[in-house]
């Protein structure tokens, strides 16, 4: 038996022991109430998670499902979990948290192995390991610092609990999802699958999807190029961890093991490059809902733009501003360096590709930059930004006369050496490569062949629109984005010249006139107040062409006949069908202004041709269809019509909806086709005649302001309307015998033959209320049976019937003077009734 003192020295060794644990114990209860009470009363209110929207990607779409533009300021594109394709789940969970479905917010194994781990490793020189679940990363990235102290660590774990306990587990992973910054600029797994792989999530390989499995902890130490090896061995250890959870198999894991990691390029992305179209839909958001939803509502916009459309657009346009350039000359190369500073090829070369670095703006992926080596009278030999060499050949480089001011040419070109000059940094564009017969025994000096190019300085744009609707299908605001983000179709103001008159002979329809009215082309003086002298209005020509008929008149763009119209129908009512088709506002009463001298935009002036050839119906020009916010409800819609029996699934023969037509009636049926019938005589006979050999029909009319500063053609098929302005951004003439007819016919008729290239053909709408009559197009007056060269007219019914008014008579009334028609009995009148 253990002695008396032996035992009781035990007992108090023990109950002292016993009273130090519960002294302990009492100690550590009440310090952990302490940090609990001192470090969770201020912390952030984890509760708002729940209504956690975070900053979104707006996303621009054309009308195919075509992506246009993103704009964010973090590019993020937030998913349910219930959309996450379980094998991305389980390989997050691999590799950040294992434990994740059966923790409450700490894993206090994966604690203690870390504290053991990091112990290890002050011994051995290792790294520290982290123990946060994806809980606790949870309430650092959204309610905390990113600082790490053993403060925000307390405050981590507490919140963690508190967030365990308001949320389930399937909302912590999707909030963890989704705000997770993976590198290359992306949020979340969404938008990061897109910019590594350029997949949606569900598209994924298994080892795609264990690589942004890898990228939590740090994406730049796990770069896809820059740290290649790194990143694989990354991808690779989660790959391992999946394996060893009994996410995939052995056999599974190998095989994404042994591939190689391929990201898609940083500029490989689908997206339709619509730069112009893209910005100005940028704009409209902004003045729609501001800044902050633009870049952080997460907008789903569906646009008007047809890519095909849009493809031809540009094409055309840029063609068309070359064109142009061509027949102007040559303004000289774009730099040059002496060679005798440079004398070696690889001085040449780096020189050559410091210029390229400058990004000039070249507007064709196809042109280059060349650098001038060696000249003869019959060819160049360049060498390129990527080594490579070449020649030009006397053919493509006699177009280029030197320029002269008012667009003027030098002498003809007699050798390349009147041209190109060693040491001078072109713009080159390869035709063709010569391939060497077998029994050609000479040698071939250079096979790859080049043409000279020239970034043209004019500049111009193009707006292709659905009539009935005013959706815009096709917009260009310029020669290259990248050398001007000014956009010439919808922010230029212009002098529409001859393009406005449609609509002054559109008022003298509306009262009482006809397109066989007679109008006298003679001479017109008026005064136009005291000190400033007479105004004397001229026709291109310099001619004048006595008493024609109104449709003449537009066909042949006759200043003077316009003028005279105006005159008599006083301009008060010019100015009212000014603002009536949203051509411009608070157009002064003048006459020059029926003349086209006021300014308006390419896509105002587009609209109102648009309106002719609907039938008279407003339109609202638009570039966007409907837009979703985050949510996907839809909180703009351009068609305001409301269908009720549209809203089905599938159809089972019903009877098709009937759609109300809410359009104004802006200008009258009639009218309008009388204007269309004119216009297209400018097509068939007119200054459109160049369009004519397309043989489908098209209408449209020519715009050429004072001195050729600007050149328009606006026209349209029944189902198209479509507006091309040309000139230069700081106004001065296009050159003599530059117009609308050589400038902007041969753009829009290139467009065309493109754009309705095996659609069928169409006629012209007649509306009720129109009588054809077949008419002698000099006289006017109804034909007589037999006579050759006639054409149909058109006529409003009731003067038709009535024989009144608006119908040709033998009378032959002409509009001569200031304010009276004066009738003839025999023949027309030509003299000038009293005007000087």
């Amino acid at each position: 038996m253990m002695a008396p003192k032996r035992r009781k020295l035990l007992i108090n060794i023990l109950g002292g022991t016993i009273v130090t644990l519960l002294i302990s114990g009492v100690v550590a209860v009440v310090g952990i109430i302490y940090i609990l009470n001192h470090y969770g009363k201020d912390l952030p209110d984890y509760s708002q998670l729940a209504q956690y929207e975070p900053p979104i990607v707006s996303r621009i779409y054309a009308n195919d499902g075509s992506m246009l533009s993103e704009f964010a300021k973090q590019k993020r594109l937030y998913i349910p979990i219930s959309a996450v394709p379980p094998l991305l789940i389980h390989a997050y969970l691999s590799a950040e948290d294992k434990n994740f479905y059966s923790h409450g917010g700490l894993d206090y194994i994966g604690l203690m192995r870390a504290v053991i781990t990091n112990a290890k490793n002050v011994f051995t020189g290792g790294g520290k390991v982290g123990a946060s679940t994806i809980t606790q990363q949870v309430a650092k990235n959204f309610l905390l610092s990113g600082i790490q102290t053993y403060e925000r660590k307390i405050k981590e774990a507490i919140l963690a609990y508190r967030i365990e306990e308001a949320f389930s587990k399937n909302q912590i992973l999707e909030l963890y999802l989704n705000e997770n910054y993976l590198g290359y600029g992306s949020y979340g797994i969404a938008a990061a699958a897109l910019s590594y792989f350029n997949k949606s999530i569900d598209q994924l390989e298994l080892g795609e999807i264990a690589y942004l499995a890898a990228l939590p902890k740090a994406p730049s130490n796990y770069h896809p190029v820059r740290k290649y090896d790194r990143a694989v061995a990354r991808r690779n250890w989660v790959l391992k961890r999946m394996y060893v959870e009994g996410y995939i198999s052995e056999a599974e894991k190998n095989a994404a093991q042994n591939k190689p990691l391929i990201t898609a390029s940083r500029d490989k992305t689908r997206k339709f490059k619509a730069e112009y179209f893209a910005e100005e839909v940028r704009r409209e958001l902004k003045s729609l809902y501001g800044n902050q939803e633009l870049y952080e509502g997460g907008l789903f916009v569906r646009t008007s733009l047809s890519p095909q459309l849009q493809r031809i657009a540009e094409h055309q346009l840029k063609q068309g501003l070359i064109t142009y350039d061509r027949r102007h000359g040559w303004r000289g190369p774009i730099d040059t360096l002496s060679l005798t500073d440079v004398p070696t090829f690889p001085e040449q070369l780096t020189k050559l590709n410091e210029i390229a670095a400058k990004d000039i703006p070249l507007g064709l992926n196809s042109w280059t930059l060349a650098l001038v080596t060696e000249v003869s009278d019959e060819k160049a030999f360049i060498l390129l930004p990527d080594g490579g060499r070449g020649r030009i050949d006397f053919e493509q480089v006699k177009w280029a006369r030197a320029w002269k001011k008012k667009e003027y040419l030098g002498p003809r070109i007699k050798k390349v050496a009147d041209v190109l000059n060693p040491g001078e940094v072109i713009v080159v564009e390869e035709i063709y490569i010569y391939e060497k017969k077998e029994d050609e025994l000479e040698e071939i000096d250079l096979t790859r062949i080049f043409a000279l190019r020239q970034i043209p300085e004019i500049d111009g744009s193009l707006i292709a629109m659905d009539p009935h609707t005013g959706r815009v299908l096709a917009m260009v605001g310029g020669f290259d984005f990248k050398r001007s983000e000014y956009n010439r179709a919808t922010q230029a103001k212009r002098q529409p010249g001859s393009a406005f008159k449609p609509f002054v002979y559109a008022v003298g329809l509306e009262n009482g006139f006809t397109p066989s009215s007679l109008i006298l082309d003679a001479p017109f003086v008026i005064e136009q107040g005291y000190g400033l002298g007479k105004w004397k209005p001229q026709n291109s020509s310099n001619k004048f062409y006595g008493a024609s008929t109104l449709r003449l008149g537009l066909e042949k763009s006759r200043n003077l006949m316009t003028v005279r119209l105006a005159q008599y129908l006083k301009m008060d009512g010019i100015v009212e069908i000014a603002e009536r088709m949203n051509i411009m506002d608070d157009m002064p009463a003048v006459l020059s202004m029926a003349l086209g001298a006021g300014e308006t935009t390419l896509l105002r002036l587009t609209a109102a041709y648009g309106m002719i050839v609907n039938g008279g119906f407003e339109i609202t020009p638009t570039f966007i269809d409907r837009i979703q916010d985050r949510h996907g409800k839809t909180i703009f819609r351009h068609d305001e019509r409301e269908c009720q029996a549209c809203q089905v699934t599938e159809w089972q023969y019903q009877t098709e909806p009937d759609i109300p037509d809410i359009r104004k009636q802006v200008l009258d049926p009639v009218t309008s086709y009388q204007v269309v019938s004119m216009l297209e005589g400018v097509v068939q006979r007119g200054t459109g005649i160049r369009i004519r050999v397309l043989g489908k029909p098209y209408a449209g009319k020519t715009g050429t302001s004072n001195d050729s500063f600007d050149t328009w053609f606006i026209g349209f098929s029944p189902d198209l309307v479509v507006g091309v302005f040309v000139g230069f951004d700081k106004p001065r003439s296009l050159g003599k015998r530059e117009e609308g007819s050589s400038v902007a016919v041969p753009i829009f008729r290139d467009f065309m033959k493109a754009a309705t290239k095996g659609a069928p053909i169409i006629p012209f709408r007649i509306p009720e209320g129109v009588r054809l009559v077949r008419v002698n197009p000099k006289t006017g007056q109804v034909a007589a049976v037999g006579e050759k060269n006639t054409i149909m007219e058109a006529f409003r019914q009731d003067s038709f019937l009535s024989r009144k008014g608006s119908f040709p008579t033998k009378k032959g009334e002409v509009l001569d003077g200031f304010s009276s028609l004066v009738q003839t009995k025999t023949k027309l009148r030509t003299g000038t009734g009293g005007i000087y």
